[in-house]
């Protein structure tokens, strides 16, 4: 089934699962002294994550800046000490415009996860998987986490998913929770490049006292007194945070003994520890994920060296951006200083100046004799040169080229192109960009499935039902849990223990909501592939071996069905052969001339109904057509053979 979605339903249990604790198994476990982890070694990982921190203080300045572009408030960026606050300060929007067309091609081709087996026994639950990770996502409201982490990536250059499991969802059964990340608000080892090799991994929150203190009575006074600070927006709104306190979930990697390692968590405010799972017995020997990753995907933009994060097109093009809106300023100051004409003018005069600025006064009075030139003079200004506005123009096709956002890839044409097939081909070159930056964001979106996958192997102890409405708006339910999905023993061969076994299954994605244009040109494949006469079982060896060449969308499906008209026309010229021949031995035994009719009809009928295309090749009319002629011929032609065999009184 393709395109599954659908809402779960209501678990049918609530009891017997192995998850991540409540809040009351919280309690029974926390405090300093009960564990490895008490306040000696909370302090500890905030010296960590203080040296993290300023690891990457350039990366949150840039994160912060960029933001500020994108709302259109880089003047206060580039604005000097010595520029005047009276000056016009235009904002363009090429910038902008640029970001919310990759934003737009990100969110034509939104991705759905496909599951592959890699062994013949996994199938029937990769098959399950790919029908119930749509129903999970769309739980999770994914298609806006999708584009507000894609908003972020275009941003700061690093989209970030969080992939956590909530003990609280559902009633207290628990399920997955997959959220946007800010990169603010997380911090790593410096000077690696693949977040999974940090040593420690801390994401922090900024969480009201009085909610801390509600949830966690152990923190009622002492909470508040975080000497953590994180960087912050240039918030529009003025933004509280003095009664509020950083909680730290602080992720780390322990190395076995056996060899491998686990991953542990404690979350903790200031010195308080408020869960620690090494303090925990359900999960000190095997780690809090039993996956052993950290729960977070970064989705980057174009690639650093010694940094799992990135760089994004605000980067690339705020440059570009700022003399655009320089040149403007200097373009609108001229053009104002024009239309306002400004006049020197003596102190004595005698003029009034309030009547000779004021348009509506017809007369002007003077205390003079006489008023020339040497008394009032405009002050001439020359207007700018056309070069200037030229230039503008040109930085404004450099933004264009930088950020691959060109009028063909907006729909818009130049240079005398009006040809549809032209603008097509113009617009899919140009779109070679898109592709490869959504390809990368697949990329992110596997990681998140997989760790989804892993989720479901781990905490999905107990029957879930799950809706999912297929093709056609079949609707059928699907109840499922983790049987099958996790370790297992291989079992005894010839007096041999085998290894324990844990299915392992491969993600495809593809594209669910593809862009108009590829529709359209997918339709006009189909048609063309008609036309050729590619359906024509006459021809399927021919049409296959083209196919193969070829490469689009949904070419699997095609050559299937190629192949299966051609194996059809094969049986069904098979069964005629043994009619005929079944025909002639029957006609020679009994010498009944109407064996011979049967016989020649049926071969007539053995000619597949064809009409002459558009450029006169040979095409199929309609392939259920056809087959049903073939099946009424070849039935007419058994009763004439059965018949004529009937011996006659």
């Amino acid at each position: 089934m393709e395109a599954q979605t659908g809402i779960k339903f209501t678990p049918y249990a609530k009891s017997g699962i192995t998850g991540i604790p409540s809040i009351a198994e919280i309690k029974s476990t926390e405090g300093a002294g009960t564990g490895p982890i008490g306040k000696e070694q909370v302090r500890k990982a905030r010296e960590t994550l203080e040296q993290y921190k300023k690891g990457k203080t350039n990366l949150e300045e840039r994160i912060v800046d960029n933001e500020q572009w994108y709302k259109m408030r880089h003047w206060e960026q580039i604005r000097t000490k010595s520029s005047n606050q009276n000056d016009p300060q235009p904002a363009s929007a090429w910038l902008f415009n640029s970001i919310a067309n990759k934003h737009a091609d990100a969110m034509d081709n939104y991705p759905e996860p496909n599951v592959l087996p890699r062994e013949e026994s996994d199938k029937p639950i990769a098959e399950t998987l790919s029908e119930i990770l749509p129903v999970i996502l769309e739980c999770n409201d994914f298609e806006q986490t999708y584009s507000d982490a894609w908003w972020y990536k275009l941003k700061a250059g690093t989209g970030v998913y969080g992939v956590f499991w909530n003990p609280r969802k559902d009633n207290g059964l628990g399920d997955i929770d997959i959220k946007k990340m800010d990169l603010l608000n997380i911090f790593w080892e410096p000077g690696i490049s693949d977040l999974q090799k940090s040593r420690n991994l801390f994401t922090v929150e900024l969480v009201s006292n009085e909610l801390l203190e509600a949830q966690y009575p152990q923190l009622t006074g002492k909470v508040g007194d975080s000497s953590l600070e994180l960087a912050k927006y240039i918030y529009d709104d003025t933004v509280d945070t003095s009664e509020k306190s950083a909680v730290v979930d602080w992720y780390y990697k322990v190395s076995r003994p056996e060899g491998g390692e686990i991953l542990h968590y404690c979350k903790f405010v200031n010195d308080e520890v408020i869960y620690s799972s090494e303090n925990d017995p359900t999960y000190a020997e095997r780690g809090y994920y039993d996956h052993g990753m950290y729960p977070i995907i970064l989705d980057v933009m174009f690639m650093e060296e010694g940094t799992p994060a990135g760089f994004g097109y605000i980067d690339i093009m705020k440059d570009c951006q700022m003399y655009i809106d320089k040149l403007g300023q200097g373009i609108i100051k001229n053009a104002v200083a024009l239309s306002r004409p400004r006049y020197l003018v003596k102190d004595n005069s005698g003029i009034n100046e309030q009547e000779y600025a004021d348009l509506s006064k017809d007369f002007v009075h003077v205390n003079s004799n006489s008023v020339d030139d040497d008394h009032i003079r405009q002050i001439q200004i020359q207007p700018l040169s056309g070069v200037y506005v030229e230039i503008m123009n040109q930085k404004i096709d450099e933004l264009k080229e930088t950020s691959g956002n060109r009028d063909f890839s907006q729909g818009s044409t130049t240079s005398g192109v009006t040809a549809a097939s032209a603008i097509a081909a113009l617009q899919e070159a140009g779109s070679k960009l898109s592709r490869d930056m959504i390809k990368s964001a697949y990329r992110a979106f596997a990681g998140v499935n997989k760790l989804v996958i892993e989720l479901i192997r781990q905490f999905y102890d107990t029957p879930r039902c799950f809706r999912i409405v297929g093709e056609r708006g079949a609707t059928k339910l699907v109840q499922f849990d983790n049987t099958g999905m996790t370790q297992t023993g291989g079992g005894n061969e010839f007096g041999l223990e085998l290894g324990a076994r844990k299915p392992v299954f491969d993600l495809k994605v593809t594209s669910q909501k593809a862009s108009p244009f590829s529709k359209v040109a997918q339709n006009e494949l189909a048609k063309e592939l008609y036309q050729l006469g590619f359906f024509n079982p006459q021809l399927s060896d021919q049409a296959l071996a083209t196919i193969q060449m070829m490469d689009f969308e949904g070419k699997d499906m095609v050559e299937q069905r190629i192949s299966q008209n051609g194996t059809m026309f094969q049986q069904i010229q098979q069964m005629q052969a043994q009619m005929q021949q079944m025909a002639a031995v029957i006609a020679q035994s009994t010498g009944d001339p109407r064996l011979l009719e049967a016989l020649t009809g049926q071969q007539q009928g053995a000619t597949m109904p064809q009409v002459s295309g558009s450029h006169g090749e040979s095409v199929e009319t309609d392939q259920l057509g056809a087959e049903k002629s073939k099946a009424t011929t070849a039935g007419k032609a058994r009763e004439r053979v059965a018949e004529a065999a009937t011996p006659r009184v």
